[in-house]
């Protein structure tokens, strides 16, 4: 019996790495219209010249300091830096990202921002490797709507996340119905 990809995961996955690859940099604009002064001012800046996100949810995560976080889709580090900078030097974060090159950008920036609690962890979202109940905390800024397994991002959050832990995240749903057909098949509009 031959297994089917009936959601073609692979060829999403190939063309929002496509995509992502292909950006140079947003030079910070959308850095600039999600974050405080104060908050971009504790962040390098190519933290913010790669940032992707859709919202800024970091407060409403409850970071405290001694948290394990995991940042799903950490992009260039922006919401890692300044989940790190809340957990202090007894907590931890975890930057998850499938693209080898936004993981090396967060390095660079949490080195950059002398974080040594920022940990780099290259895996895809639908299989995190982390033991059950790891992390106190996960946040998000619109890399789950990149997953065309958003079901199995959830329950690997809920695997990973201690009881009474918290998942915050920033992100946008359209109703498939809205959009025109040339936009739902068009491989840039997974990515986009």
């Amino acid at each position: 019996m031959t297994s089917r990809d009936l959601l073609y995961s692979n060829e999403t996955r190939n063309q929002v790495r496509d995509a992502y690859q292909g950006v140079l940099s947003t030079r910070g604009l959308v850095a600039e219209r999600l974050y405080t002064a104060e908050e971009l001012a504790q962040v390098p800046a190519p933290a913010a010249e790669f940032s992707f996100g859709v919202g800024n949810h970091v407060d409403d995560a409850r970071i405290r300091p001694g948290d394990m976080v995991l940042d799903l889709g950490c992009g260039g580090g922006i919401d890692a830096i300044l989940a790190a900078r809340r957990t202090g030097a007894a907590g931890r974060v975890c930057a998850l990202d499938f693209l080898s090159e936004m993981l090396a950008r967060t390095v660079d920036s949490a080195t950059e921002a002398g974080l040594s609690n920022v940990v780099p962890l290259e895996a895809e979202m639908e299989c995190i490797p982390l033991s059950s109940g790891a992390v106190d905390r996960i946040i998000s800024n619109g890399a789950v709507n990149l997953s065309p397994r958003k079901a199995r991002v959830f329950a690997e959050c809920g695997r990973v996340l201690r009881p009474g832990g918290v998942f915050c995240a920033s992100d946008l749903t359209v109703e498939e119905e809205d959009l025109p057909p040339e936009v739902r098949t068009h491989p840039a509009a997974w990515a986009g």
